[in-house]
């Protein structure tokens, strides 16, 4: 049985994890994941996913605040002779001496087809970019930013409904599948690690602030991609009259064309429920999905019908840069 240390944070690392502690060929000695975080308007201390994991295994669990700084893990993986490191959106970047602890050092799930989506957001990019396709490359874990030698890669269709939220769900239960069909070959040596062409390299870092803000100047389809791309986090937003909105979900209005400023409220109807705004190049994206700030989101026709505050047809959202 090949001893194991699991790091890992969010909703998508779960399943892997569960799969490697339901298996017979593995144990998990630990799992290392991000210090607990306030959440909600409570700010109350809450538990990353996979933590919460760990602890209904009575699996042991490290929560270093900055890992390359702490040895901890490190006296652990040496005292327990651990196999093999795990990671699946941990979250922080492993010291060279921790990658190199474990007999077969240390191994990666990544979301994306590497080597194109380096970084912490690659799903945000696949969707946002407007790409038909992305998935999961296991990869050998070395210094330089998800840059290790692939072990194994599938792809899994972006369809045109799909979110961050709904690609991450999917994505985690191909990372399970991606993992468990490839563990044990790489550890008996049955797998020749496959170098990433550094040419075909796309970097996606995390998204900023400013990222998260709608550019009306963009073309619909391009706004409508960020949309989904943000939902259900960090979400887009756009301001009027200094009154934030966040949008989470839009549809382009087809075949429809408008002179308006980019911004600019064309049309707001009841019946049917429609919040119609002009983009770049004369496009038209329909906003289905709203949040006025500091209240709960909506969709648009109970948005309407409750009244639509200082939305206003002829009134313009707010530029990027303002």
């Amino acid at each position: 049985m090949y001893k194991i240390v699991y790091m890992g944070t969010p909703e998508f690392s779960v399943k892997p994890l569960k799969a490697l502690i339901a298996s017979p060929n593995y144990e998990v000695k630990a799992v290392v994941t991000q210090p607990d975080r306030p959440v909600g308007r409570k700010h109350k201390l809450t538990p990353s996913p996979v933590k919460s994991v760990a602890l209904a295994h009575d699996i042991q669990v490290f929560q270093p605040e900055k890992i390359s700084k702490d040895d901890t893990v490190l006296h652990f993986i040496n005292d327990e002779a651990i196999d093999l490191i795990i990671t699946a959106a941990f979250g922080q970047f492993l010291p060279e001496r921790l990658l190199e602890a474990p007999q077969y050092g240390a191994i990666n799930v990544h979301a994306s087809l590497l080597p194109k989506y380096r970084g912490g957001a690659p799903v945000h990019y696949a969707i946002w970019n407007g790409d038909d396709e992305t998935g999961i490359t296991l990869i050998k874990l070395v210094k330089k930013m998800d840059a290790g030698d692939m072990l194994a890669q599938a792809g899994i269709p972006i369809e045109a409904d799909d979110t961050v939220e709904t690609m991450f769900e999917k994505l985690s239960t191909l990372g399970r599948d991606v993992l468990m069909a490839n563990l044990d070959a790489y550890l008996q040596g049955n797998i020749t690690p496959i170098p990433q062409n550094e040419a075909e390299v796309i970097i996606s870092p995390n998204i900023t602030r400013e990222q998260e803000r709608i550019n009306w100047d963009e073309s619909a389809q391009r706004i409508h991609n960020q949309i989904r791309a943000f939902n259900s986090w960090p979400v887009a937003y756009t301001t009027i009259e200094d009154v934030r909105y966040k949008v989470w979900a839009s549809e382009v209005v087809p075949s429809a064309t408008t002179q308006a400023a980019p911004g600019t409220i064309i049309k707001i109807a009841k019946k049917p429920a429609t919040l119609q705004v002009a983009c770049g190049d004369g496009t038209v994206l329909a906003l289905t999905e709203i949040q006025p700030a500091g209240k709960k989101r909506m969709a648009i026709a109970g948005f309407i019908n409750g009244g639509s505050g200082n939305l206003e047809e002829g009134k313009q959202f707010d530029s990027n840069e303002g």
